[in-house]
């Protein structure tokens, strides 16, 4: 195999089995997970990885970072799943392959990696995929807009772009841009914050003061409109405020959601970075 292409250590395996036994993760999962990442390597370069509950050596080593997405949330119901950004040799492009052994279930994620690769090569890499392994399911995680997708990728595309993150070798400023990320996914969480509070400090005085208007004008107009009328017309305004209000403050916990979002991926970032600089160090280029 050439040098500088990652392959799988310790044969055709890629996981050290007394660390799965460690994470009470069956070593099959982590077996499985090293023979894609090995087909991979046929046709592409691995840049990094991002584990959940599992363990994988790659050699030569790429930067190994915990999965932040599912790694911060609470609760256990999500299976151990390994997360691949590639580089198709061919074309250049980048993508993010999410691997869940236990389901036996291929992933391609569009979100981290919008704007590094096009809707052609995506299908190109989703149909080797398909012919190399057949026995698994596929699935494309489409672009969200609750989840404001596109603007958590913008937001952080203006500052620095995941290639730049995978393969750039200018590392000072590469940490200036990552700086810049960190700062304005800090003021984006402190704004939203200002947003969420104030939704709740008014909705609450607002609502009542409204209601006890409402029923106490549009009470005085029983005899012209007729009770029932009436009725439902309290009903009706009291109600669109209450939808108004929750409008808001829906729009609240999404911008705080996005905002937490590109924080993540400021992090996720350096962690990757500080990896490279380490194996870099470790292993400086030109020496075997």
């Amino acid at each position: 195999m050439a040098p500088g292409r990652p392959s799988i250590v310790d044969g055709e395996r890629v996981v050290d089995a007394l660390n799965a036994e460690t994470l009470s993760v069956p070593s099959e999962a982590c077996d499985v997970c090293g023979r894609v990442l090995l087909g991979l390597t046929t046709v592409s370069d691995v840049r990094a990885v991002k584990l959940y509950r599992l363990r994988v050596n790659v050699s030569p080593p790429v930067p190994n970072l915990p999965c932040l997405d599912h790694e911060a949330m609470l609760h256990e119901g999500i299976a151990p799943h390994a997360a691949v950004y590639v580089e198709d040799r061919e074309s250049g492009e980048l993508h993010e392959i999410v691997l869940i052994p236990s389901r036996r279930r291929v992933e391609i994620d569009i979100a981290s990696t919008l704007h590094e690769h096009t809707d052609a090569g995506r299908e190109r890499l989703l149909s080797w995929l398909r012919t190399r392994f057949p026995e698994f399911t596929y699935a494309i995680n489409d672009l969200s807009w609750l989840r404001g997708d596109r603007r958590v990728a913008r937001a952080c595309r203006a500052q620095i772009t995941l290639r730049d993150i995978l393969t750039a070798t200018d590392f000072d400023r590469i940490e200036v841009s990552l700086d810049r990320l960190r700062t304005i996914g800090a003021l984006m969480e402190k704004e939203s914050r200002v947003a969420s509070w104030s939704v709740r400090t008014v909705t609450g005085p607002l609502l009542a003061v409204m209601g006890f208007l409402v029923y106490q004008g549009l009470g005085e107009l029983a005899p012209e409109l007729g009770d029932g009328t009436v009725t439902l017309l309290q009903a009706g305004v009291v109600g669109a405020a209450g939808a108004i209000f929750l409008y808001f403050g829906l729009k609240a916990v999404h911008l705080t959601e996005m905002a937490n979002r590109v924080w993540k991926r400021a992090s996720e970032y350096g962690l990757i970075v500080s990896e490279r600089r380490r194996l870099r160090s470790t292993n400086p280029p030109g020496v075997d």
